[in-house]
């Protein structure tokens, strides 16, 4: 058997997108890769993001909010920035990290005029649909980037 390959994805804060990628990855490729999520900063869990995540089957409750410094000594073949923010503040990695950009909008940011979290919730379920289509073509879509 081959070990899997490892792959993270890095946001800015490390709260929503990354988290969501982090536990669609989990489930549904689980046996491909091993994934990690972390961000520029650390904000902490969304609750939006574990609710929307709840409604799929998928249990991100346990998952905590990680900044690249918390994942020091890790390697990874490769690294997805899920937001220019991430992209542009992304270190270089060592050893033969490939780093892909693919970026997803912010759920937070989609639903800043929103006035209750009933009002709110369509925006994080699109970004979760898109990232689990994103997370559905790996590892092809990995080994298509150049």
């Amino acid at each position: 058997m081959h070990p899997r390959a490892t792959i993270l994805f890095l946001c800015t804060g490390n709260s929503c997108r990354s988290q969501m990628a982090e536990g669609l990855c989990r489930h549904f490729k689980d046996r491909e890769l091993e994934a990690f999520s972390a961000g520029i900063e650390r904000h902490g869990l969304n609750p939006l993001a574990v609710e929307v995540m709840g409604e799929i089957g998928i249990d991100i409750s346990a998952q905590q909010s990680k900044t690249l410094n918390d994942l020091a000594g890790h390697s990874f073949d490769y690294v997805v920035t899920v937001c220019d923010h991430a992209r542009e503040s992304c270190p270089l990695f060592p050893g033969e990290s490939k780093v892909i950009h693919r970026s997803f909008a912010d759920p937070p940011s989609l639903a800043a005029a929103a006035g209750s979290d009933e009002e709110a919730l369509p925006h994080y379920r699109r970004v979760r649909d898109e990232l689990k289509e994103f997370i559905l073509a790996l590892p092809a879509e990995l080994l298509a980037v150049p």
